[in-house]
This record gives structure tokens, C-alpha cells and sequence, in this order.
């Protein structure tokens, strides 16, 4: 598995399938045949650095656990933090975040959200 490092990949994903837990998004995208690969993205919002390297490296753990097994064959899967993310048990994570592969795996993604204004 390889990690997603340059935005266009993380833009090219958003445009993708959306699965929202009360955790994490979970964005998919075929990515036209470079392996399953991962990204992980916590914004500022989120708490101070502490608390989000803290939330990157139990998504990290969650993704290198499940992706072998769940995720999709050729595609980016981006991990974007929640507030709530931090806070959960890692166990409901896990939980989770298997559900929405599944849901993406079967192409139930959540409707789009709306536009935010002008940027």
C-alpha cells in the first residue's frame, strides 16, 4: 500500500464516493490501476498538534489493519478527521470504518454536500 503525498491526489479523491461516521469521511476513488492506496488528513479545527498526530496515527493503524482485508483493489482512500474522532473508542472505530468500506464497495455513498459560496 502506498500513501497518498501530493493535493492533486487528495482533490481527485474528493471528487469521489463520501462516507460520513461520526469518527472520520471516508473518501473513495478508482485511481485507474496504482494499487489501493491511503491518505489522512486532520485539520487545524480539529485540537492542537498533540491531538492530531494522535488522530493520524490511530487512523494510520486502523487503515494498515483493514485496507489489505476491506478496501477497494485500485483505489485512493482518504481519511479525513472528525471532531469526534479523537474522543471514540478504537474498537467503534474499527467498527466503522469497516461499515463504510463495505458501503463504498458497494457504491452507497452519502449525497453531496452543498456548495460552500464562493471561493
Amino acid at each position: 500500500m502506498k500513501v497518498l503525498t501530493r493535493r492533486s491526489d487528495f482533490l481527485a479523491a474528493n471528487r469521489g464516493l463520501r462516507i460520513a461516521r461520526p469518527g472520520f469521511v471516508l473518501l473513495t476513488r478508482a485511481n485507474g490501476g496504482a494499487g489501493k492506496r491511503y491518505g489522512i488528513t486532520v485539520t487545524k479545527r480539529i485540537g492542537n498538534a498533540v491531538v492530531r498526530n494522535r488522530m493520524k496515527r490511530r487512523f494510520r493503524e486502523l487503515l494498515r489493519e483493514l485496507l489489505p482485508e476491506y478496501g477497494l483493489a485500485d483505489t485512493d482512500h482518504v481519511l479525513i478527521g472528525r471532531e469526534g474522532g479523537i474522543e471514540r473508542d478504537f474498537g467503534r472505530l474499527r467498527e466503522e470504518l469497516v461499515v463504510a468500506l463495505d458501503r463504498a464497495k458497494a457504491g452507497k455513498g452519502d449525497k453531496p454536500r452543498k456548495p460552500r459560496g464562493k471561493r
